[in-house]
């Protein structure tokens, strides 16, 4: 039932974001585009402009709460998110650099992409040690590389040229507004949660702790190993697809645990929805709180996260 409650509700906040905007559309005129017709305009509006952000939005936020569903079981901690590993930070140094040299469109995102890759070997390569890592070496060793990334990306903006500077905050703060393709992204997370749904009842053991979890017949090492790779597989693309955007993987997984249980067979196809769900109507949002002009989707998404991550700090205690 809850997963039928959030699909139905995806579905809502897409129909909501091809809807709203700048230029308000009926149910009438958006079902004729849909069905072939409509009006010239209306078609470039819907199927070339507002899908394949509504999609992407979607599938960003997907990707998110999914890596942050995963950090959460690997690091053992209810308030992790994929960005605590230094990924975000080191997709932004790959992206900034990129616009830096001038270039643009599929390099940034290919550079970004690869600079998430250099972050994830580096921080569990340097926690990894003489053979084994622990949650906390490993959530250690991501705060000092994230810092040592966000000192980089300070430096290139000091010494950006004033033209190149918008658009390299506008994509620090999460933009969706030049989000290519939905569609690798969506392929992505659905092939991701296809692949993690039978191991929902081994990562529900592994979130109890590696002792019982080595008692009970898991390979631990292994398990872990994954789950930090398609994490970090999963924070690649979403950064690469929109930049970077906080808090969604941290709000989302926590929110669903206290509606739903701590059931991974639940929890994770749940975040890909509720997720989805959540940015498309930040995204929608942001691009119609000032329009024509927009905002960052990053910026709504940390209006939202800072105060529900503060109560629930406040209620842990």
């Amino acid at each position: 039932m809850p997963l039928l409650v959030l699909a139905a509700l995806s579905l809502l906040s897409l129909l909501i974001a091809i809807r709203i905007g700048s230029v308000d559309i009926g149910l009438g005129e958006l079902w004729q585009v849909l069905t072939g017709g409509g009006s010239p305009l209306h078609q470039t509006l819907i199927l070339e402009l507002r899908v394949p952000r509504a999609l992407a939005a979607f599938a960003t936020g997907g990707l998110l709460a999914v890596a942050g569903a995963l950090m959460q079981v690997l690091l053992r901690n209810p308030l992790a998110d994929p960005y605590v590993l230094g990924l975000s930070s080191g997709s932004s140094v790959g992206a900034l650099l990129a616009m830096l040299l001038g270039l643009g469109g599929l390099v940034v995102s290919g550079a970004a992409f690869v600079g998430a890759l250099i972050s994830a070997t580096l921080v569990f390569t340097l926690a990894n040690g003489g053979g084994s890592w622990t949650p906390t070496r490993l959530l250690l060793t991501g705060v000092i590389i994230s810092a040592g990334w966000t000192a980089l990306v300070t430096f290139m903006l000091a010494v950006s040229p004033s033209d190149k500077l918008p658009g390299m905050l506008y994509w620090l703060m999460g933009d969706l507004a030049y989000a290519r393709s939905p569609w690798p992204a969506l392929l992505v997370l659905l092939s991701i949660c296809l692949l993690l749904l039978p191991l929902g009842r081994s990562l529900n053991v592994l979130a109890r702790g590696p002792m019982q979890a080595a008692a009970l017949g898991i390979a631990v090492k292994r398990m872990e190993w994954s789950i930090y790779i398609l994490s970090s597989l999963l924070t690649a693309f979403a950064v690469t697809t929109a930049g970077a955007i906080g808090f969604v993987g941290l709000i989302v997984p926590h929110m669903l645990r206290l509606i739903v249980g701590n059931d991974q067979r639940l929890i994770l196809p749940a975040s890909a929805l509720a997720g989805g769900s959540l940015l498309t109507l930040a995204d929608t949002l942001a691009r119609s709180i000032i329009a024509p002009q927009q905002l960052p989707a990053g910026v709504i998404t940390a209006m939202l996260g800072v105060p529900t991550f503060l109560y629930l700090l406040h209620r842990s205690r």
